[in-house]
């Protein structure tokens, strides 16, 4: 496959969004389809729980529909799409001021990075689900956003930070600041785990 295409259509994302702009009432709906699984993950990550990010994803999917005329092609269109999703997410945390705690709804092994690590007892796996999700928590928004894209989406800092639209020095710094507030909150995960 060649820049996102798939069985059902084989254009590539670009020219899915430059034919929803020329009017094609289901190149948009295609685009969506082609990468909501990855959109949808990373709208729970930053917002915590199923509903909140449910609703920054419809916010996000409403903008990306309007503006699509205003993408420049200076990205690839699914580095456009992630950018609109966090920036929808920012904004209904910003306006919601979220600091309730969910259980964490992805697996682990994206934060041995910072520390922790996985077990395979399905008990553990939970708890430590839930004390990740506590620890962001504790992140502002912005540092929240650039660990998830970094850390847990694997994303470059240069990716990152055109998709929250910041320089790279930004993202590196939200990320070591996150970092630093969350080691000390999960430190003590990787010192249960050398211990079994």
């Amino acid at each position: 496959m060649i820049d996102g295409e798939t069985d059902g259509d084989h254009r590539t994302d670009a020219e899915l969004l430059r034919a929803h702009v020329e009017g094609d009432p289901d190149a948009f709906a295609e685009l969506v389809a082609r990468h909501q699984d990855r959109m949808w993950a990373i709208a729970l990550r930053i917002m915590r729980n199923r509903e909140d990010a449910a609703d920054a994803l419809q916010d996000a999917y409403i903008s990306a529909f309007r503006r699509a005329g205003s993408y420049r092609g200076d990205a690839q269109v699914i580095s456009w799409l992630h950018r609109v999703v966090v920036n929808a997410c920012l904004d209904r945390l910003r306006a919601l001021r979220v600091r309730e705690t969910e259980p964490f709804p992805e697996d682990l092994d994206r934060w041995r990075r910072l520390g922790t690590t996985v077990t395979k007892d399905a008990v553990e796996i939970k708890e430590q689900r839930s004390l990740v999700a506590a620890a962001l928590g504790t992140l502002n928004a912005d540092q929240r956003a650039a660990l998830v894209l970094v850390d847990m989406e694997g994303y470059s800092v240069e990716e990152a930070a055109q998709i929250l639209g910041c320089a790279p020095g930004t993202v590196k710094s939200r990320c070591a600041r996150g970092r630093a507030r969350l080691l000390p909150l999960l430190s003590h995960l990787k010192q249960v785990e050398a211990g079994s």
